[in-house]
């Protein structure tokens, strides 16, 4: 999982509430178990026709925000079925975080599993992010996961609350099999024994 530290990107404004995981990755995608490709598919029935051509309106297709690398979001974003394929889906268009007021809690944990930072912000703040994103590609955002702050383009600063492990997950890279292995070392050792004092398992 690549680590995340500090981010300065565009900031694509989606102020919708309640986008579910069925916008987020439509249902007919979910057949693959792998995660890369699905970013041409990420909110696929929002950003084209059923004959495959662009819907200029959606902001992930203006010119200003194709290589959003966060997403300031309405109420309630992720909301809808499980489904581990909306951040895979997000992290493969080049979703790095995604800030709302509040988040579905099965895609706000598998977000941390698969290298996105989701973070919760007041209304009153959401807000002002919200207006910073719409001034387009040159009004960048800044999160920086250490200092835990979210800074706009014009220097604005607002801090945020992220769990202590799950900062520590992120800032190192470490997916649930990366933290089983930190502790490799560990295991080998109780293997070893275990084979001695129980040589017949």
């Amino acid at each position: 999982m690549t680590p995340f530290d500090k981010l300065t990107g565009v900031a694509a404004p989606m102020p919708l509430v309640n986008i579910d995981t069925d916008m987020i990755i439509p249902k007919q995608f979910l057949k693959t178990i792998k995660r890369s490709g699905l970013g041409a598919n990420l909110f696929d029935e929002m950003r084209f026709t059923q004959d495959g051509a662009e819907i200029p309106d959606f902001v992930l297709n203006q010119p200003a925000y194709r290589k959003a690398e966060i997403i300031v979001a309405g109420d309630n974003f992720g909301c809808g079925s499980s489904r581990e394929h909306a951040p895979w889906a997000l992290l493969d268009f080049g979703i790095r975080s995604v800030i709302s007021t509040s988040f579905a809690d099965i895609f706000y944990n598998n977000c941390f599993k698969n290298g996105i930072l989701p973070i919760v912000m007041p209304e009153n703040v959401v807000k002002v992010l919200m207006e910073d994103a719409r001034r387009g590609a040159n009004a960048r955002i800044t999160v920086d996961l250490e200092a835990q702050t979210v800074t706009t383009s014009d220097g604005q600063s607002f801090p945020f609350e992220v769990d202590a492990h799950r900062k520590h997950c992120l800032m190192n890279g470490l997916d649930d099999i990366g933290l089983t292995m930190e502790k490799a070392a560990a295991i080998d050792s109780y293997e070893s024994k275990a084979a001695t004092q129980r040589p017949w398992v």
